[in-house]
Formats: structure tokens, C-alpha cells, sequence
């Protein structure tokens, strides 16, 4: 499994859109799901700092990630485009792999 993770900013008056947009029923996850290699993706909302969220992109491989970018990088590019209005910051924290027990399980395991 592979996943990418990315940290965002939002000011109070947009969390409420920004939530629809980058959770399970929003654009992004819309656009997913046109792609079988897609595993799911989580919107994580920090508990102790308002306004702090965290995406979680989980895809069958690395390889399956980079070839669906090639397929819709225009759809990419244009919901990151429409999602800057809602974020004060955004910030790419990395490519990660599941480890362990699960790892090769695409619903997670005992995963996220």
C-alpha cells in the first residue's frame, strides 16, 4: 500500500466547505473512485488545533498513483486549483507505506 499525506490550514469561516469538498462525498474522493487502484483517503481534523487537517491518500502502489496522475492530471489540477480558496496553507508531508501486519491489505488491516 502506499499513501500520501498533506496537512492543511483552514480558517474557521471556510472549514465547513472545505470539509464537503476533501471528505468521503467531496471532489476529491469523487475523482478517486474513477480509478480501481484507489484504496480510500481519510480527512483527519486535529483535535487540539482548530483549523488542522490532515488527508490521507491510500492507493494500491506507488506505480498505480503515478500512472491515474498521468490519466487526470487536468481534473487534478483543477480541483487544487478551486480547494485554495478554502485553505490558508497547505503542506505535502510525505509518501508513506504501511507497515506490518496488513500491509498488503487493501482495506488497511489494522492500518488507519
Amino acid at each position: 500500500m502506499y499513501c500520501y499525506v498533506w496537512e492543511f490550514r483552514v480558517p474557521s469561516e471556510r472549514r465547513e466547505a472545505f470539509e464537503a469538498d476533501y471528505g468521503p462525498e467531496g471532489g476529491w474522493v469523487a475523482l478517486f473512485r474513477r480509478d480501481a487502484d484507489w484504496v480510500r483517503t481519510e480527512l483527519l481534523r486535529d483535535r487540539d488545533e482548530p483549523g488542522r487537517y490532515l488527508t490521507v491518500d491510500v492507493w494500491r502502489s506507488r506505480d498505480a498513483y503515478l500512472a491515474f496522475r498521468r490519466r487526470f492530471g487536468a481534473e487534478l489540477a483543477a480541483l487544487d486549483e478551486r480547494g485554495e480558496i478554502w485553505t490558508s496553507q497547505e503542506r505535502r508531508l510525505g509518501e508513506f507505506e504501511l507497515a506490518g501486519a496488513g500491509a498488503d491489505d487493501p482495506s488497511g488491516g489494522a492500518g488507519i
